[in-house]
């Protein structure tokens, strides 16, 4: 199991912006993907960006699409995330996850981090 350790958060200005980093315990085990996912109240959580080892980037939420950047440390298994011009429909719980060379889907989890936006 690869324990993925959450940073930033917590309660932000609508308009400013959000910047979260995570990073792996283990910096020698290979993370193919990393990525983050949200979930806000009373929602089902979901994908909001992920970068592979080569910087490719994948975009999710619609929501947040032009206004989130993704970017990650390959040698440090590290990964950051950056949403710019925060509404109050960014809050949610962030959570940073990744995958295994076995397998494209996401099975390192972090614990969350709560994102509270405020008006």
């Amino acid at each position: 199991q690869v324990q993925l350790a959450q940073f930033g958060g917590g309660l932000l200005q609508a308009g400013g912006s959000l910047r979260l980093s995570c990073a792996a315990a283990d910096r020698t085990v290979s993370l193919p993907v990393m990525g983050w996912f949200r979930q806000a109240p009373g929602k089902e959580r979901e994908f909001v960006a992920g970068i592979n080892l080569s910087g490719g980037e994948t975009y999710g939420a619609d929501s947040v699409r032009g206004r989130v950047t993704i970017s990650r440390d390959g040698a440090k298994n590290t990964v950051e995330l950056q949403i710019d011009s925060l509404r109050a429909d960014d809050t949610a719980v962030y959570y940073c996850a990744a995958t295994a060379r076995s397998t494209s889907e996401y099975v390192y989890w972090g614990r969350g981090t709560q994102v509270t936006v405020s008006s």
